[in-house]
C-alpha cells in the first residue's frame, strides 16, 4: 500500500519515500507519495525521483494492484532497488494547473446543471461531458456566471462520508459515467464554498486548490454533439 500524502496536502512539492517494489514493467512502488495516479479524469503526475547513486524522469503516474500507486519511468534506465530512500519531487506548475482546472469543472458542472457524462482534465483545455440534448443558448452569460462564481473567493475543503451516507444523498453525485468508489468505507467529498455558502458538494478523489482565487479567469470553448443527447463542453485557462 501507498500512502497519498497529495490527499492530505495537495501543494506538497517534494517528499521522501521509501521503495517497497518494482513492477513487472519496470514501475516504482513506495510507501508514501506526494504523486497523484491517473483517475477520474485527471492525468497522473510527472516528475522526478533522486536517491544516493541514482536518478530518474517520472513521465506518469498510475494506480496497480490494491492501493498501490506506481511510478512510471520515462525511458528505460537504472531503477532504485526495493528498500531504497528516495526523494521525489512533482512537476508543480504542470499540477497546479491540473488543479486548477479540476476545481474549475466542479463549478462547470453548477451553471450546467445536468447529470455529468464523462470529463477530461487537461492543463490548458479540460472538457465536461453532459447529459443534454440541446446546447446552451447563450454561452456568454454562461462564461460570465462561472467567472463570478470562481471570483467569490470560495474556500475549497474536503470531508468524509460514510457508504451509507452517501446512498442516502444519491443527488452528490453528478457524474454517470463514474461511480465513486467504495469498499473502503468512507467516501472523500470535495465541498467548495462554506455552510449556507457552498456553491459545489460532490464525490471527488482529485486535487484540488485551496480557494477559487486560484483558478484564474477561464473561457468556455466549443460545445459539441456526442450523440443524442449529449454535448461535451470545453473549458480554457485564460492565461494559456
Amino acid at each position: 500500500m501507498s500512502k497519498p500524502l497529495f490527499r492530505n496536502d495537495a501543494y506538497l512539492r517534494d517528499a521522501t519515500g521509501q521503495v517497497t517494489a518494482i513492477t513487472d514493467e519496470g514501475g516504482i512502488v513506495l510507501d508514501q507519495t506526494n504523486f497523484y495516479p491517473k483517475s477520474g479524469g485527471q492525468p497522473g503526475d510527472a516528475g522526478h525521483l533522486a536517491w544516493d547513486g541514482g536518478e530518474i524522469e517520472i513521465a506518469t503516474t498510475v494506480k496497480g494492484e490494491g492501493e498501490d500507486i506506481v511510478l512510471v519511468p520515462a525511458e528505460p534506465a537504472a531503477l532504485p532497488e526495493p528498500g531504497t530512500r528516495v526523494q521525489q519531487t512533482i512537476l508543480w506548475d504542470r499540477r497546479h494547473r491540473l488543479m486548477r482546472m479540476h476545481t474549475a469543472l466542479h463549478l462547470l458542472s453548477v451553471v450546467i446543471p445536468f447529470p455529468v457524462t464523462g470529463g477530461s482534465i487537461g492543463t490548458d483545455k479540460s472538457r465536461l461531458d453532459f447529459d443534454m440534448e440541446n446546447a446552451p443558448e447563450d454561452k456568454e452569460a454562461l462564461n460570465e456566471t462561472l467567472n463570478k462564481l470562481i471570483a467569490c473567493h470560495f474556500a475549497v475543503s474536503d470531508e468524509w462520508i460514510t457508504d451509507a451516507e452517501l446512498d442516502e444523498n444519491p443527488g452528490l453525485v453528478k457524474t454517470m459515467s463514474v461511480q465513486p468508489p467504495r469498499g473502503s468505507g468512507q467516501i472523500r467529498l470535495v465541498r467548495i464554498g462554506q455552510g449556507d455558502n457552498t456553491a459545489d458538494l460532490q464525490p471527488c478523489g482529485g486535487t484540488h486548490v485551496a480557494n477559487t482565487d486560484e483558478i484564474g479567469r477561464v473561457w468556455i470553448g466549443k460545445i459539441e454533439k456526442k450523440g443524442r443527447q449529449n454535448r461535451r463542453v470545453y473549458l480554457h485557462l485564460e492565461d494559456v
